[in-house]
């Protein structure tokens, strides 16, 4: 990732949520990770959630965060397979402002050096939902390493050449 080093970074304020129905805040690894790699990377995490897998649990944690003034951006992580019970693209979807969708392409590109065609199991996505950013990872540590560590972290920060998500959101933000 390209840093210019002339320009300032500026710390996001992060939500990280967690969907699942059988992980708690003591067997939540996935989630470990992402706080880990976020706060490593100069940022603030301003919430962390474990949320069942139910649709409407979901919606409503996402807007809430959406509504919160103190969150630029939520990580989510789980419920983004093809099983019955994952629901977080679904979840997100009456949300969306605009859809990220080179993410997903992005995401499952890169999971696809690591994983073979079993990447195709994956509905990581991303989008920007009433100015606020969101992204969907798996929730395996693998894939929330990946989708932080190769696409979300970088452009989540400002210095991030030639262009980030970070130094557009307040341009986002103005619009909503």
């Amino acid at each position: 990732m390209p840093i210019d080093p002339n320009r300032p970074f500026q710390p996001l304020s992060i939500a990280i949520l967690t969907a699942s129905d059988t992980r708690t805040p003591a067997t939540d690894s996935s989630g470990d990770l992402a706080e880990s790699l976020c706060r490593d990377a100069g940022h603030r995490v301003a919430a962390r959630v474990i949320v069942r897998d139910d649709l409407m649990a979901l919606r409503g944690q996402f807007q809430s965060f959406i509504d919160d003034p103190d969150v630029d951006v939520v990580i989510a992580t789980g419920g983004t397979g093809v099983t019955g019970r994952d629901v977080c693209p679904e979840a997100m979807a009456p949300l969306v402002s605009k859809a990220i969708p080179g993410f997903g392409e992005l995401f499952r590109q890169l999971s696809y050096a690591e994983i073979g065609s079993s990447t195709i199991q994956s509905r990581a996505e991303a989008a920007v939902c009433s100015g606020t950013l969101i992204f969907l990872l798996p929730g395996s540590r693998g894939g929330v390493r990946l989708g932080l560590q190769e696409i979300v972290l970088p452009q989540l920060d400002s210095r991030n050449r030639p262009c980030s998500l970070a130094e557009l959101l307040p341009r986002i933000r103005n619009e909503h």
